[in-house]
């Protein structure tokens, strides 16, 4: 299954943010990082939890 992953520069925050549109009912944004890939590989772990709490 392929999910969405948006990450986007915080100013306020002085980070990437990480929103997962397909979870609406989780806490939004999910997660971080300092960098782009840092951010999309906390992405990746948070998806991974996500799906095999909902099975």
């Amino acid at each position: 299954m392929k999910y969405t992953i948006v990450i986007q520069w915080s100013n306020e925050d002085k980070c990437f943010v990480v929103f997962l549109p397909e979870f609406e009912d989780v806490m939004q944004p999910v997660t971080h990082g300092e960098t782009h890939q840092e951010a999309f590989n906390n992405a990746q772990e948070v998806l991974e939890l996500l799906v095999e709490s909902s099975v």
